[in-house]
């Protein structure tokens, strides 16, 4: 059995996917597991030890897209797919899907998309904010039955396997970055972590960015909180402009120098991950960060603005410290992020810093405490 699975960009929504990937290949244990994805998203599943190969879709511009998906088209029909499963459910994948003429084409129902497939699955009736785990997995019963059942965190968390090399690349940048403290013995099995926080500051979007203000508040008073933690602050590489007013600001508001504050901007998704594996806690809005931590057991604080905790948290053991911080209720919340109503985008500006700060202390607390249980 060969089986085609698309989700072809977001990487938390790619991260999404891997409870589905690996309940394929623990009901399929024989089959070739494939996978197309864009090359932004690929190191979420570049070391999946569930899946055959991935296939990089690129993203060339104007008219060179179309000759690209073309070749790109036939390269698909000629792999002789015998399902293919549309985690994506968009445009370019829907006609990806069809032209891979497998005999067995799943994707969801929804208006001017259904041509391509030849099972539908229909979204549920929510009454109820769903997760999107659920969302993806509700496409593997039109493959097995034996997917009826609905998804379990403990059971099937979302996973990313960590690559050995960056990960030591990435010891070394927090060791010349002074984040690892050394021991009297010099020793390198003695060294010990400093306790990090990581902080994703920029999304890409408006609709998910909490102030930039308060993410230095937050800092600020945690820095005063615990004297010894330090801060790792990450954002979009194209705009490290963001990560440098934070660093600035935090400076001359606590007078501490580096390495209080450091900026990892130039990490990519894979060293990221691994960054957040060495820390101690993760801060961050609901982007593709927030999921690439909830691939590790450090603790996390989220920060919701349009979106819903219910939808899109962590999906995790729940017996993992994870915090999730919102402005409750508000008439346009959740919305489409298309349009904000109020025009002012109030679910972030006016959640304040004063409790992402509480459940970042909380989190800490909760976290020493157990390691000193055990």
């Amino acid at each position: 059995v060969k089986i085609l699975l698309i989700r072809l960009r977001l990487i938390g929504d790619v991260v999404f996917t891997t409870p589905a990937i690996r309940a394929l290949r623990q009901r399929f244990p024989d089959a070739e597991l494939v996978y197309l994805v864009e090359r932004a998203a690929a190191p979420v599943l570049s070391e999946n030890q569930h899946l055959t190969k991935l296939i990089i879709a690129e993203r060339p511009r104007g008219f060179r897209r179309l000759i690209y998906d073309l070749q790109l088209a036939q390269r698909l029909r000629a792999e002789r797919f015998d399902a293919v499963i549309d985690f994506h459910g968009g445009p370019r994948s829907n006609w990806l899907t069809w032209a891979t003429r497998a005999q067995t084409r799943i994707g969801y129902s929804m208006p001017y998309r259904r041509w391509p497939y030849t099972h539908l699955v229909k979204r549920p009736v929510q009454t109820e904010p769903r997760h999107s785990v659920m969302n993806q997995w509700d496409l593997l019963s039109s493959l097995d039955k034996s997917f009826s059942a609905r998804p379990d965190p403990q059971r099937d968390p979302v996973e990313m396997n960590e690559n050995i090399g960056t990960a030591l690349s990435v010891f070394k940048t927090l060791n010349t970055a002074e984040l690892i403290r050394k021991s009297i013995t010099g020793r390198a099995r003695d060294e010990q972590k400093i306790d990090i926080v990581v902080i994703h500051v920029r999304v890409g979007t408006p609709f998910r960015q909490w102030p930039v203000e308060f993410f230095i508040e937050t800092i600020v008073n945690l820095a005063a909180f615990d004297p010894e933690l330090r801060f790792v602050v990450t954002s979009d590489p194209s705009d490290p402009s963001t990560t440098n007013q934070i660093i600035t600001e935090v400076h001359a508001r606590t007078g501490r120098a580096t390495p209080l504050v450091t900026s990892a901007d130039h990490f990519g998704v894979a060293e990221l991950q691994s960054l957040i594996r060495n820390a101690a806690l993760f801060i961050g809005g609901d982007s593709g960060p927030l999921h690439i931590a909830a691939t590790t057991t450090t603790p996390i604080v989220g920060i919701y603005g349009p979106t819903l905790p219910a939808r899109s948290s962590p999906w995790r053991n729940p017996a993992l410290i994870t915090e999730s911080v919102d402005v409750g209720e508000l008439p346009c919340r959740p919305c489409d992020q298309r349009h904000c109503e109020p025009g002012d985008f109030r679910c972030l500006r006016t959640l304040p810093a004063i409790k992402v700060i509480s459940a970042t202390k909380r989190a800490l607390t909760n976290r020493l405490a157990r390691n000193l249980a055990t």
